[in-house]
């Protein structure tokens, strides 16, 4: 392992994270918080680079169960996270942190067109990369696309901010007897059906060997708090 991918590390956030108190859409409050979070964490000489989901705008699997077609419902949400993706970048260079936004399909007059080895040159250079627009193709989700990039661009781990602590046997807001795996295997995972991420997203990061750190983003300075393990959190791992 090159010393580069020991330090590469890509961030999933929710689009639900972006919302802050708000029912949908983007709190550019709760954006600005997150990017002095990420920036906190940049300090620790770590190269980042970030997915965002888009399911505070628009959810495509929820508008096909409504009986719209599945593809144009998930091209919908691809521009919802390229949306959430510049609000990002604005909020990350108001910190004077460089950021360039990366679509898995071409909008070349708001960001530049995903190409595999101009991220990574980007990340070389100390600036974030921002991937939006999920893998570009319908039927995969943006945690699926977040294996994707961190298996492409050679990350050693991926940090999946939520809303909980760690990864439960069930879901613990419902179940007082929920059990928190400090460590799980991809397989077993996989085998126990869990939600955190889709069982692709998994299979992807099995196959290329990258850790999964599940961890709640509502604790101050969480992605230095995991990095130094500092915080509590659940890792996905070849166990």
């Amino acid at each position: 392992m090159n010393n580069n991918r020991k330090k590469r590390i890509l961030i999933k956030l929710s689009g639900e994270s972006l919302m802050g108190d708000d029912d949908y859409g983007i709190e550019l409050k709760t954006v600005d918080k997150l990017a002095k979070n990420i920036k906190s964490f940049i300090k620790l000489n770590v190269e980042l680079c970030i997915v965002i989901g888009g399911g505070n705008i628009f959810r495509g699997l929820a508008a096909s169960a409504k009986g719209m077609d599945r593809a144009n419902a998930d091209y919908m949400g691809m521009l919802a996270t390229v949306m959430n993706s510049l609000a990002m970048q604005n909020s990350l260079e108001k910190l004077k942190l460089e950021t360039r936004v990366m679509s898995a399909f071409p909008i070349q007059s708001i960001c530049e067109t995903y190409i595999r080895r101009r991220a990574i040159r980007h990340m070389e250079k100390g600036r974030v990369v921002i991937c939006a627009a999920g893998t570009g193709n319908p039927y995969f989700s943006t945690d699926t696309a977040a294996s994707l990039r961190a298996a492409e661009l050679k990350c050693s781990y991926i940090y999946k901010a939520t809303q909980v602590d760690g990864i439960y046997s069930k879901d613990p807001k419902k179940n007082k007897d929920a059990k928190k795996y400090k460590k799980i295997s991809y397989n077993k995972y996989l085998s126990d059906n869990l939600k955190i991420m889709d069982s692709a997203a998994i299979s992807v990061a099995r196959e290329n060997k990258i850790p999964i750190r599940v961890f709640s983003i509502l604790e101050k300075d969480c992605f230095k708090g995991v990095y130094n393990n500092n915080l509590n959190y659940s890792e996905i791992n070849d166990v």
